[in-house]
């Protein structure tokens, strides 16, 4: 227990750097890589072939995001539990989590190669970069349920107050990727092919680093057949507080098909294109804010759980002042270097031109986005699923999905730009709004509570003179 102790006795400024680094660097060398196969495709396959990843991947995220969500929702247990001691209940939450990753994850995929065309086609694979995702496509759907499980244990390892163990998830399949990229689309010429077979068997390798993790005896957790049999008030709580994740996710899905097709719509297949070199630079450009979100998530469960709630709100409070710091570091450098930034993921004269604006115009908010991130990861990790789930919607669901099929009515492709930083803004506000009212609720209780409790003592000390 000596590392999942850390969480609630260490400084939290010290804590939440050791979280946060392993978190943002996984993140990090994740975001490199599909940068690195993006440029590969750009520059050996070409437009549509950006254009067909851009398509497919949030479909296999979408996919895999069950294997993510599940892990989110029984790590905030494990988190709580064990902060509580409650260390059986941990390992059975684990065993459940397991389950049900292996059979959803394999039922959806079977699914997925079931109704893969019109799938394909709902997301924006349509005219030439139809053919390029289904060969991507096809191939990449065989290493998900892998990713799913190593999605799940990247968040369960989280929290057992380990992050470099982590970290090593997502660097195996990030460095090995990159590796199998140049060997199979440079090398061997395999084109489109190249990038998904490199794509899966990092997926392979990412899970057995995971499986390995937990067969080896270092984890406070196990892979037991004795957890394996589902309890319902277990998977009841991993549904709850993991069905934020796949509801966020899902909504992605559903903004990526609105986007796809009004891109489509207002300008053409290059633009599609447009939005994956914006994508890929979004995933890279946050990863240090990202890593922070993650590293607040275990620790304030865990001090949740421990009844440490001046812990609780000084990590909430240095989790946002220096997230917003980086985020605005972050801005300034994408407002100076945008079409610096664009010339490395391509050359053709179209996407060089378009698409330095287009990516200015979407990070407007950056600086906000920390207000809206904490504030949904703090219900999270307090085990509240329905105003977690409604926080987690507010900027994609809420704002960006109704912003971005209203404003291109008005004002075409841009209005599909600007509707990211109104999106960010807005929901920036309602997400902190929430989060003070909270804070104030649980200041409150907590005061009664210790009032009620001195009562208690006097009465007792009266009874007893």
């Amino acid at each position: 227990m000596e590392n999942s102790n850390a969480l609630g006795t260490e400084k939290i400024s010290k804590l939440l750097i050791k979280q946060s680094v392993p978190a943002g660097i996984g993140i990090l060398v994740m975001s490199i890589y599909m940068i690195i196969d993006t440029i590969f495709v750009g520059r050996w396959v070409g437009a549509m072939g950006i254009a067909a990843v851009t398509v497919v991947m949030p479909i296999v995220f979408l996919i895999a995001s069950i294997g993510m969500s599940i892990g989110i929702g029984g790590a905030s247990i494990i988190s709580r539990a064990l902060g509580a001691g409650r260390v059986e209940h941990a390992k059975r939450t684990f065993g459940n989590q397991v389950s049900l990753t292996i059979v959803i994850a394999g039922i959806v995929v079977l699914c997925g190669f079931l109704i893969q065309e019109p799938i394909l086609k709902l997301f924006g694979g349509q005219g030439t970069i139809l053919p390029y995702a289904k060969e991507f496509f096809s191939i990449v759907l065989l290493g998900i349920p892998f990713l799913a499980f190593a999605m799940m244990s990247n968040n369960v390892i989280r929290s057992e107050g380990k992050p470099k163990i982590a970290m090593m998830i997502m660097l195996i399949p990030a460095v090995l990727n990159t590796v199998l990229d140049a060997v199979f689309i440079y090398g061997l010429e395999m084109g489109i092919a190249g990038a998904a077979w490199a794509t899966t068997i990092s997926y392979m390798a990412s899970a057995g680093y995971g499986l390995y993790y937990f067969l080896s005896g270092k984890s406070e957790l196990s892979i037991s057949p004795k957890y394996f049999s589902l309890q319902a008030d277990v998977v009841k709580e991993i549904g709850a507080l993991g069905g934020i994740s796949l509801a966020r996710q899902g909504t992605i899905s559903i903004l990526i098909i609105i986007l796809n097709n009004g891109l489509l719509t207002y300008g053409g297949e290059e633009y599609v294109a447009v939005y994956g070199i914006i994508n890929r630079v979004m995933m890279f450009s946050l990863f240090p804010v990202m890593g922070v979100t993650q590293g607040f998530i275990p620790i304030a469960g865990y001090n949740y759980g421990a009844r440490k709630y001046d812990r609780v709100k000084k990590v909430i409070r240095t989790a946002i002042i220096s997230g917003t710091l980086i985020a605005l570091t972050i801005y300034a450098a994408i407002l100076f270097f945008s079409t610096d930034i664009v010339g490395i993921f391509t050359k053709e004269e179209f996407l060089l031109q378009e698409t330095p604006k287009a990516l200015t115009i979407s990070f407007l908010a950056t600086p906000v986005i920390l207000l809206q991130l904490v504030s949904s990861a703090y219900f999270q990790a307090m085990g509240k699923a329905v105003p977690a789930l409604l926080l987690t919607l507010t900027k994609q669901g809420f704002f960006l999905i109704p912003l971005v099929f209203i404003l291109p009515k008005f004002y075409g492709l841009t209005g599909i730009w600007v509707a990211f930083p109104i999106a960010d803004v807005l929901s920036a506000a309602v997400c902190f709004t929430f989060l003070t009212k909270e804070l104030r609720r649980e200041k409150y209780n907590a005061s009664t509570q210790k009032e009620e409790l001195q009562k208690v003592k006097e009465e007792v000390a009266t009874l007893s003179s």
